[in-house]
């Protein structure tokens, strides 16, 4: 499993930022520039042979780990990318950062889901159950 994740600190991902720091098996590494941060990762995997996940808030950011995430498809190394968005009323709206996410990294990666708002639904807990079994 995942015992260490890369955060790029923003306002959209600071509550699973938060949980992973306050993870006691999981090392947070803190690196503010996303592609930096992405590479990075990468650098770990390839070290430990182990799973690493990167995590970034919305818009451009998320933009910024494309070259890292096609390194690792090329590499098969297995990167897991956490990125935050914004609500979705607020997509294609001309809302500040929210550019169109969905499937930004498709040609890439093995598995993606668009994660339902935040809610503790049975529906919203089941969709995120079932799209956990799929991507494993």
């Amino acid at each position: 499993g995942v015992r260490e994740v890369v955060i790029s600190p923003g306002s959209r991902s600071t509550p699973l930022a938060l949980a992973f720091e306050a993870h006691p098996n999981i090392k947070t590494w803190i690196h503010p520039d996303e592609r930096s941060a992405a590479f990075f990762a990468v650098g770990l995997i390839k070290g430990s042979e182990r799973p690493v996940a990167i995590l970034c808030t919305s818009g451009t950011a998320a933009a910024n780990y494309t070259p890292a995430i096609a390194e690792s498809q090329i590499s098969r190394i297995p990167l897991i990318v956490l990125t935050s968005d914004r609500p979705h009323e607020l997509r294609s709206v001309g809302a500040p950062q929210a550019i169109n996410q969905v499937n930004m990294f498709n040609n890439y990666v093995s598995y993606e889901f668009d994660m339902p708002i935040a809610d503790d639904s049975k529906e919203t807990i089941d969709a995120i159950y079932y799209q956990m079994q799929i991507a494993s």
